[in-house]
C-alpha cells in the first residue's frame, strides 16, 4: 500500500462542517459540537494555553460599534442633545 497519492483518493467525506456561531469549519458533525468554539455550550471555548487563538478572538477584533466611541464620549462627560456654542472670534 502506498501512502502518497493513492491513499488520499478514497477521503472525500467531511467530519466538520461550518459553525453557525464562530463561522471556522470546526463543528462536528456527528457530535454537534465545535471544536473551536463550543458551540452548542453556552460559555466560548477558551483556554490559557492558546494565547494565539485567545488574540484572534478577544474584545477589540469586531466591530465594537458600542466601545469604539466610549473615550470620546467621556471626555465630554456624556453629553446628548445639545447644541455647540457659537465661537465669537476677535475682529480687528
Amino acid at each position: 500500500m502506498t501512502k502518497g497519492t493513492t491513499s488520499q483518493g478514497p477521503r472525500n467525506d467531511k467530519s466538520h462542517t461550518l459553525c453557525r456561531r464562530c463561522g471556522v469549519r470546526s463543528m462536528h458533525i456527528q457530535k454537534k459540537q465545535c471544536a473551536s468554539c463550543g458551540f452548542p455550550g453556552a460559555k466560548m471555548r477558551r483556554f490559557n494555553w492558546s494565547a494565539k487563538s485567545k488574540r484572534r478572538r478577544t474584545e477589540g477584533t469586531g466591530r465594537m460599534s458600542f466601545k469604539k466611541t466610549l473615550p470620546r464620549r467621556f471626555k465630554n462627560g456624556f453629553r446628548e442633545g445639545t447644541k455647540a456654542a457659537k465661537k465669537i472670534t476677535a475682529s480687528a
